[in-house]
C-alpha cells in the first residue's frame, strides 16, 4: 500500500485508480487493452499517464528490492543498526540508497583497508575525535614490526579517514550536489594529428559549459568525440570552496593538534577518492539523461513517421534509383500487391534515357499508375527529373513523391521480405518497400528495425536497449490505435497488437494459409497459442471487414457485443444494419443524439463504455489517421539552384533534432529550419511546432551550394 500511496502522490492520482490500475498490470493485461477497455477500473487513465505509472512502479519496486537486500548484506557483516536500517528506509532513490551502502560495500586492497589490516583503524578514531593529544605521541603506541615509524602510522591513519569522508553518504550528497550545480565541463582536443571525423567536433577543440545547463545533445556529441579519442573531458570545481564544506562538517576546532591532518586526510580523499567517483557519476547522470532525452525524440518522431496519413486507393509506381545498376522499378496495385517490376539504366554509365521514360510510360499506361514514388537515396535526384519529364509528356494525370529510403535495405534482406517475394533480388525488393511506404506507413514501417528509419538523432550514441524498447512501445501504441485488418496484416504488423507475440503473429498468418480468411473475432481462438487471455487483450484491436458478425468491424469488444446490441436496440438498429450505408447514416445521427450517463444506467453499464460505443458504432471501419492531411505530392521538378532568398515554397518535415527541423522542399538536400526560425514566437524545443510529417510553409533564407545547404525559416517577420 506504501507505493499505491506514494505512486497517486506523484502521479496526482487518486489512490483507487492507482491501485485498479497496478492489479491490472499485475494480472498481465497490456497497456493498451487497460487504456481502451478498463476505462472505469482506471478512472479513464490514457496510455501514457498508465506508462508513466509502470515505469515508476517497477523502479519503486526495485528500489524497495534493493532496500531489502542491503539490510541483509550489512545485517550479514553484524553492522545493521538501527539508524542505519531507518536510513535504508527513508532512501527515496537508488542513488541513495547505494550511497549507504558504499561504506560496507566489499573492496579490494586499498590502502585504508591495509591500515585497517595493521591495526591503525583507532588511531584514526583517535585523530577524527580531535582531543587535546599530541597525534605524535599517539601515534608511537601503534608501531609494530609492520608500521616502524610514527610518519608511517599517522599516513595510515589519515588513508582510513581519507576513504571514511569520502564514502560517507551525507558527503557524497552534498559534494555531488554542489559539483553539478557549480562545476564546468571543460573539453579539449585530444590529439594534433588530423582525422576525417576530428572536423565534426572542431568546436569542442577548446570548450567549456556549466554543467548544470549543457543540452542533452551537446553531452552525447562530446560524448562520441572522446569515444572516437577526439576530445578530452573533465568536471572542474572551485577546490578551495569543496575542501571548505568538508572542514566545515569534519574539524570542528582548527586549533586541535590533529586538524593538519585532518585537512591533509579531507584533501587527499577528495582528490583521490571522492572527485573521480563523483565526476563519473555526474557524467553517467548526464548521460543517461541526455540519452532518454533523445530517445523521447526519436519516439515522438517514430509516432509521427508511422501515424502519417495512408494514400489509399492509387496504383503506385516505386523506383529505387542508381547510377550503375540502375533504377529498380515496380508496380503495385490498390492493395499494395506486385503487379509487375523492371530495371531501367537511365543514368550513368548506360545514359539511356529515352529509353527508361518510355518503358515507364508503358508501366504507368498497363497498370493504371497515378502516382509515382522515389526512393531519396543515390541518385535520386536525376531519377526525379526523368519521371518529372514523363508526367510532362506522358501522363499529367500523375503525381511523384520522392520518400525516405530509410530501412528500405533492412527490409529487403529480411527473413519476411524474403517470404514476401522469394522470386525478386534484394535491391528490387527495396522498390517495393519504397511504393508501399506511401500507400500504407505503418503496416509497411512495422517490417523494418525502428532505429533504422531514419527520424533520431544521436541513435547510435545511446543505450541500445532503452531505444528498442522504447520505440517498440511506440509501434505497440500506433498499431492499436490504428487497429489491425486481421485478414491481410502480415505477422511483423500482427505480433505488435495488444497481447500477441512473434509467435502467435506467425501462428495467425500459417492458419489463414491453411484454413482461409477469418470470418469472426471467435475463430481467433481456434489458433495455436491463442488462449481467453491472449484473446481478451487482441481481439477488440483487430478488424474483419466482410466476415459474418458485423461488430468485427468495429472497436467494440467482444466482451461488450451484447451490451453494443441493446444500445443500438435503443434507436431501433440491428448489427447488421451497420453494413447498409443509408441506415448508418441514419443511425449515426441517432447515436449522437443518445445521452451515454442516461443509457449507462438504464444498461447497467459503465458511463466510458457506453461512450466509446457509441463512438464506435458511429463510425465501423474507421482509421484514425484518415483524418490527417495527405502527403505533398509533385508533379515537377526544382534544382537547388532554383532556390533563391525569399522564395515561399511548402515542403514536408523529415526529421525534427534538438536544434531545429528538416524539411524536404523537394531538392536533394532537405532544409534546416533552425529552431530560432521555426516561429514567431519563442520555442522551448522543435516538437512544440512541428512534428515529423507535417505539410509547412517556408521561406528560403541562405543556400550554399558548396556545402549543399538550404537555410529556410517559418517565421512571418523579417
Amino acid at each position: 500500500m506504501e507505493i499505491i500511496q506514494q505512486l497517486a502522490a506523484e502521479l496526482k492520482l487518486r489512490p483507487t485508480q492507482v491501485k485498479n490500475t497496478v492489479q491490472l498490470l499485475d494480472e498481465g493485461n497490456t497497456i493498451p487493452f487497460i487504456a481502451r477497455y478498463r476505462k472505469e477500473a482506471t478512472g479513464e487513465l490514457d496510455e501514457t499517464v498508465i506508462r508513466a505509472l509502470a515505469e515508476r512502479l517497477g523502479y519503486l519496486r526495485n528500489l524497495h528490492s534493493r532496500k531489502e537486500e542491503v539490510a541483509r548484506l550489512i545485517e550479514a557483516q553484524g553492522q545493521l543498526t538501527q539508524e542505519i536500517t531507518s536510513a535504508i528506509q527513508a532512501a527515496a532513490t537508488l542513488q541513495e540508497l547505494e550511497d549507504l551502502y558504499r561504506p560496507f560495500r566489499p573492496k579490494r586492497k586499498t590502502r585504508a583497508s591495509l591500515a585497517k589490516e595493521k591495526g591503525l583503524e583507532p588511531l584514526a578514531r583517535l585523530l577524527l575525535a580531535q582531543g587535546a593529544e599530541d597525534p605524535k605521541q599517539e601515534a608511537v603506541k601503534f608501531l609494530t614490526e609492520e608500521v616502524t615509524s610514527v610518519e608511517e602510522a599517522l599516513q595510515g591513519a589519515q588513508d582510513i579517514l581519507a576513504e571514511q569522508f569520502a564514502d560517507d553518504p551525507a558527503h557524497r550528497a552534498r559534494l555531488r550536489r554542489f559539483t553539478h550545480d557549480t562545476g564546468v565541463l571543460v573539453v579539449e582536443r585530444a590529439a594534433d594529428e588530423e582525422s576525417p571525423e576530428a572536423d565534426e567536433f572542431h568546436m569542442y577543440f577548446a570548450y567549456s559549459e556549466e554543467v548544470a545547463k549543457i543540452p542533452p545533445h551537446r553531452i552525447l556529441a562530446i560524448n562520441r568525440g572522446e569515444r572516437l579519442g577526439i576530445l578530452k573531458v573533465k568536471i572542474e570545481v572551485d577546490l578551495e570552496r569543496i575542501h571548505a564544506l568538508l572542514m566545515k562538517e569534519i574539524i570542528t576546532n582548527g586549533a586541535f593538534p590533529a586538524a593538519p591532518l585532518l585537512r591533509a586526510a579531507i584533501e587527499d580523499g577528495y582528490a583521490r577518492l571522492l572527485a573521480p567517483s563523483l565526476e563519473r557519476e555526474i557524467r553517467n547522470a548526464l548521460t543517461e539523461k541526455a540519452e532518454q532525452h533523445a530517445i523521447q525524440i526519436f519516439a515522438k518522431n517514430l509516432h509521427n513517421l508511422l501515424m502519417q496519413s495512408p494514400v489509399r486507393g492509387r496504383r503506385v509506381l516505386g523506383i529505387d534509383p542508381a547510377y550503375r545498376t540502375g533504377c529498380k522499378v515496380v508496380a503495385v496495385d490498390e492493395f499494395g500487391q506486385l503487379l509487375e517490376y523492371t530495371t531501367i539504366y537511365p543514368h550513368e554509365p548506360q545514359n539511356r534515357w529515352e529509353e527508361a521514360r518510355k518503358v515507364l510510360a508503358a508501366l504507368v499506361q498497363r497498370h493504371g499508375i497515378t502516382l509515382i514514388t522515389i526512393g531519396n537515396g543515390t541518385a535520386s535526384r536525376e531519377t526525379e527529373q526523368l519521371v518529372a519529364e514523363l508526367i510532362q509528356q506522358h501522363c499529367p494525370q500523375a503525381q511523384y513523391l520522392v520518400v525516405s529510403e530509410a530501412g528500405a535495405s533492412v527490409y529487403s534482406a529480411s527473413e519476411l521480405a524474403r517470404e514476401e517475394f522469394p522470386e525478386l533480388d534484394v535491391s528490387m525488393r527495396g522498390a517495393v518497400s519504397i511504393a508501399r511506404r506511401v500507400q500504407d506507413p505503418l503496416a509497411e514501417l512495422v517490417k523494418i528495425e525502428p532505429k533504422s528509419l531514419g527520424v533520431g538523432q544521436y541513435q547510435h550514441d545511446v543505450n541500445q536497449k532503452e531505444l528498442a524498447s522504447a520505440l517498440d512501445t511506440v509501434v505497440e501504441s500506433c498499431v492499436n490505435h490504428v487497429g489491425v485488418n486481421l485478414n491481410s496484416a502480415s505477422s511483423a504488423l500482427l505480433k505488435y497488437v495488444s497481447g500477441l507475440s512473434a509467435k502467435t503473429a506467425q501462428e495467425i498468418v500459417n492458419y489463414r494459409a491453411e484454413n482461409g480468411i477469418f470470418q469472426t473475432r471467435a475463430q481467433l481462438k481456434k489458433v495455436k497459442g491463442i488462449g481467453p487471455k491472449t484473446f481478451e487483450q487482441a481481439a477488440g484491436f483487430l478488424r474483419i471487414a466482410e466476415g459474418t458478425e458485423p461488430l468485427d468491424n468495429t472497436a467494440v469488444h467482444p466482451e461488450s457485443y451484447p451490451l453494443a446490441r441493446q444500445i443500438l436496440a435503443l434507436i431501433g438498429y440491428r448489427a447488421e444494419d451497420l453494413r447498409d450505408r443509408a441506415a448508418l447514416q441514419r443511425m449515426r445521427v441517432e447515436l449522437q443524439e443518445l445521452n451515454p450517463e442516461q443509457v449507462a444506467e438504464s444498461l447497467g453499464a459503465g458511463v466510458p463504455t457506453v461512450r466509446d460505443i457509441i463512438a464506435s458504432l458511429a463510425q465501423p471501419g474507421r482509421d484514425p489517421r484518415d483524418e490527417l492531411p495527405p502527403p505533398l505530392f509533385r508533379a515537377d521538378v526544382l534544382t537547388l539552384e532554383d532556390l533563391q532568398p525569399g522564395m515561399i515554397l511548402q515542403g514536408t518535415v523529415q526529421n525534427v533534432v534538438d536544434f531545429g527541423a528538416f524539411v524536404d522542399i523537394g531538392v536533394k538536400k532537405a532544409g534546416l529550419v533552425h529552431i530560432s526560425q521555426l516561429s514567431d514566437a519563442y520555442v522551448r524545443h522543435p516538437t512544440d511546432v512541428v512534428q515529423v510529417g507535417d505539410i509547412v510553409t517556408v521561406r528560403v533564407l541562405a543556400v550554399d551550394p558548396k556545402l549543399q545547404r538550404i537555410s529556410l525559416t517559418m517565421k512571418t517577420q523579417n
